[in-house]
């Protein structure tokens, strides 16, 4: 196997740090905001994935329903929206830092032995 990134339907939601405590409401609503992005794909039974993620021509409904996906997710973080991509990377980041905080442990420098002098 390559060292290619991977993406399967058991790791995909391990990609980034889920928020810490969740509202029931809220998981309820990204179930909900991402079964409606399955159903707006499905209207379309003769397209590709490529054919429906294609910036140029993303059918109007699938964009719509990412945006409602997004913000029930962004919701879940923190009750305002972030005021842009990079804001939320930050966050998530800074996220994953605190989960992973601990995890690892730094290696000490090993230090060189001396060699013995050899007598001739």
């Amino acid at each position: 196997m390559k060292s290619d990134y991977s993406y399967s339907v058991s790791v995909v939601y391990n990609n980034y740090p889920w928020p810490e405590n969740p509202s029931e409401k809220q998981v309820k609503a990204v179930e909900a905001a991402g079964q409606k992005v399955l159903d707006v794909r499905a209207q379309f039974p003769d397209s590709s994935l490529a054919d429906l993620y294609d910036p140029l021509t993303m059918p109007p409904a699938l964009v719509k329903a990412h945006q409602e996906l997004d913000r029930a997710v962004d919701l879940c973080y923190r009750p305002q929206a972030f005021p842009s991509e990079a804001k939320r990377m930050e966050f998530l980041f800074e996220l994953y830092e605190k989960y992973t905080a601990g995890l690892f442990e730094k290696e000490k420098p090993k230090k060189a032995r001396k060699k013995a002098a050899v007598a001739d």
